[in-house]
């Protein structure tokens, strides 16, 4: 399937009532693409992309991948699987630490902390850092695209009812105590229009300000297709991934909300 079929979002956007604000939420942001790679290319191969960003991005370290579980042994005790560990690419950080580039076995990935500047450039960014990834490990093919940003909400105490900044929370049964110490809950929400997926996932952070109570919004859209990487659209994709990351976030938020942002 090529990419061109995806060169039109298909979602219904409002952008008159997407706000740039000057205190915006967003502690982290990600673009990732998965790849399948050449079989001879290795770690060693990867290191490379190094001499590239070097300038930009002076402090180089492995990145770790993990694999292990759980499982219910007899007698109902919980046994750990076997585990495994090692090297599956680099990650490269910027002198402030604010920008990581990801160079991996099984893909790429550029992350953007606090303060983020405006899509175009957190973009930009990433799109010219993915031709040098291309480069010089030469993907086969792209097997998935995903935007995730990281909010994080600081709620001011006392408040009445959570739905008076965030619309999306989990309801309590009229017969038990109200009013949460803390609370996690995800969603996972099929877009078929583009296709892709969402997955929004809120929860409470503990906080040592009595006066605020700390709630992350994370949004993770992603689109599962086989692609070409010299797919002139691959562009396209991200902007309407990134269409409906908007859409979730300012449609679970209200005007109250809006105001924390614009302090």
């Amino acid at each position: 399937m090529s990419l061109l079929d995806y060169s039109e979002s298909t979602i219904k956007v409002s952008v008159a009532d997407w706000t740039t604000f000057p205190n915006a939420p967003i502690t982290e942001a990600l673009l990732d693409i998965r790849v399948q790679l050449p079989e001879d290319v290795n770690l060693a191969q990867l290191a490379t992309f190094y001499n590239s960003v070097k300038a930009r991005y002076p402090n180089k370290r492995e990145r770790q991948s993990w694999r292990g579980g759980l499982k219910l042994a007899g007698g109902g005790e919980l046994e750990v699987l076997q585990s495994h560990s090692g090297p599956d690419g680099y990650l490269f950080t910027s002198s402030d630490g604010k920008q990581i580039v990801q160079a991996r076995l099984d893909g790429f990935t550029f992350n953007r902390l606090k303060p983020y500047d405006r899509w175009e450039t957190f973009r930009d960014q990433a799109r010219d850092l993915w031709q040098l990834y291309v480069e010089v490990a030469q993907p086969r093919q792209i097997t998935r695209t995903a935007l995730r940003y990281i909010n994080r909400m600081e709620i001011p105490l006392p408040m009445r009812d959570f739905k008076d900044y965030i619309l999306t929370v989990p309801e309590i049964a009229a017969a038990l105590p109200q009013g949460p110490v803390k609370y996690f809950m995800q969603l996972v929400i099929p877009e078929p229009e583009i296709p892709a997926t969402a997955i929004i996932t809120e929860a409470m952070e503990p906080s040592a300000d009595s006066t605020k109570v700390p709630l992350i919004l994370d949004i993770d859209v992603f689109c599962l297709k086989v692609f070409e990487v010299k797919d002139r659209a691959l562009w396209q994709v991200f902007e309407n991934l990134r269409d409906l990351k908007n859409n979730i976030f300012f449609k679970s938020i209200t005007d109250k909300t809006k105001e924390l942002f614009l302090r």
